[in-house]
């Protein structure tokens, strides 16, 4: 059976964090830079799809093709990490500092991947800027504007509502990443993880990669936003509600409710003297 079950989903899910924790500086920036760039191709495919069709949820159902190529490859999405390494820090496997570095490397990362993207994307949409009429570039400009003046309009309320935003959306997008390990074949795999993906993209809410693409590229658009406002209105508070929400809803959730049934079922089959459960850190 290709089926893989809930307790040793939390099994691969520490064995996955302790592996990305020790991952050097390098590797986590290339990767890093790679998962930003991937997510931007995506958000265009989306955007595109939704010109085209004039209906949302058809942008939706496609977006989680970046997703999917970012976990088959064993890429870097450091909002799956928000999830992964603290668990594997809470069973002593790894270190809070090596879980910060991750983070922060990675972090870094996908910025310069995003807006290197944003920046080859501008320049193919908008033929070096001779083109200003770019249905998926008015988009990204809306878009853009949307994700910090919105907010910004609102006060303190804005705030509030992109933060809860943020939280929303990496309870899913972890889902994402943990539903990857519930299967052994790769179809099983992405149909696993496309799921959630689709759930948290269909409904708006606020993913910190993603912004990382489609508001500078907004700005290079023309969009009326700045520096600032990309930064205080949404990347920061954005990236604690993923924080928040990868690890609250997710990582820690999963770890509670599956770690003691993965403990007894590790102690059954020695008792039994019969053969152990079969591997599980091919998941990770």
């Amino acid at each position: 059976m290709s089926y893989v079950k809930p307790d040793q989903v939390v099994e691969a899910m520490i064995q996955a964090g302790t592996a990305k924790s020790l991952l050097p500086v390098k590797q986590l920036l290339l990767r890093g830079f790679l998962g930003g760039a991937i997510l931007g191709f995506a958000t265009t495919l989306a955007f595109q799809a939704t010109v085209q069709t004039k209906i949302g949820m058809v942008g939706a159902l496609v977006f989680p093709v970046g997703f999917v190529m970012i976990i088959l490859l064993g890429l870097e999405l450091v909002t799956g990490n928000f999830a992964l390494i603290p668990v594997s820090v809470m069973e002593g496997k790894a270190k809070a500092s090596a879980m910060l570095r991750n983070w922060s490397w990675v972090f870094v990362g996908h910025v310069i991947g995003a807006a290197f993207y944003g920046l080859l994307y501008y320049i193919a949409a908008t033929k070096m800027g001779h083109v200003g009429d770019d249905a998926v570039g008015a988009m990204i400009i809306k878009t853009a504007e949307a994700k910090t003046n919105g907010y910004s309009s609102l006060g303190f309320d804005g705030m509030i509502t992109v933060f809860v935003k943020a939280v929303l959306c990496n309870w899913m997008v972890c889902l994402g990443a943990v539903m990857a390990m519930t299967s052994q074949s790769t179809g099983g795999k992405i149909a696993a993880m496309w799921l959630p993906i689709l759930t948290f993209f269909g409904q708006g809410f606020e993913h910190s990669v993603v912004n990382m693409f489609v508001i500078p590229t907004g700005m290079m658009m023309g969009a009326k936003v700045s520096f600032a406002d990309w930064w205080l209105w949404n990347q920061i508070p954005v990236t604690l509600g993923n924080l928040a929400g990868g690890f609250l809803f997710t990582g820690l959730a999963l770890y509670l409710t599956q770690k003691k049934r993965a403990a007894a079922s590790a102690v059954v089959p020695a008792a039994a003297d019969t053969p152990a459960s079969p591997s599980i850190a091919k998941h990770a």
